[in-house]
């Protein structure tokens, strides 16, 4: 279920049964110049090959409030070209969203506290020159999240992702990795 390899090592992590454990180090991220002026490559992603065609869904428990905290997927073809969504901590909230880093970073949120203490599942679709993200918890509904442009002859790798920008003594508990089949259709 956890295969890959880390492009990052966490401070630790420990897989038992179907959860796996991790760890960030402290002020890991994952940004690239926009508004802020700094690149930070140092967030921690356990990455597989993710091709044409194919989607990756990664669940974990949304037990955090810090400031910046995150978990979900990444998708990454190389320092400049990658994508990672999921639910981050921002001004107080859990927010779902998605960064898309196409040499320069951007970043989309909403706030969905209904979420804390649940089960949340992200999935990433890829498909032609595209990553879709979706996100739900438990077995409700997905949510569109983002439709990102992603180059499509570009080699990429996707898996689980957490980091911790602004602290140490983050946790995050990953419930489960599952490959599938790209998205048959946007709606």
């Amino acid at each position: 279920m956890y295969e890959g390899e880390w492009d990052h090592e966490p401070q630790s992590w420990d897989i038992d049964g179907d959860r796996m454990a991790v760890r960030p180090q402290a002020q890991s991220d994952a940004w690239r110049h926009t508004s802020y002026g700094f690149v930070h490559d140092s967030a921690h992603a356990l990455l597989a090959p993710l091709g044409l065609g194919e989607a990756v869904e990664v669940s974990f428990l949304l037990d955090y409030a810090e400031q910046f905290d995150q978990a979900g997927v990444m998708v990454r073809a190389d320092a400049e070209t990658w994508i990672k969504a999921g639910v981050e901590v921002s001004d107080g909230l859990p927010q779902v969203g998605a960064v898309v880093t196409l040499g320069k970073s951007d970043w989309s949120v909403a706030p969905v506290p209904e979420w804390v203490g649940r089960e949340v599942t992200v999935r990433a679709s890829r498909e032609g020159d595209a990553v879709t993200i979706r996100a739900r918890v438990d077995d409700e509904p997905w949510r569109l999240v983002r439709v990102a442009p992603f180059p499509e002859g570009a080699a990429a790798a996707a898996g689980p992702f957490c980091c911790s920008p602004t602290h140490g003594g983050l946790t995050v508990t990953f419930t489960g990795v599952r490959r599938t089949a790209a998205d048959a259709s946007l709606h």
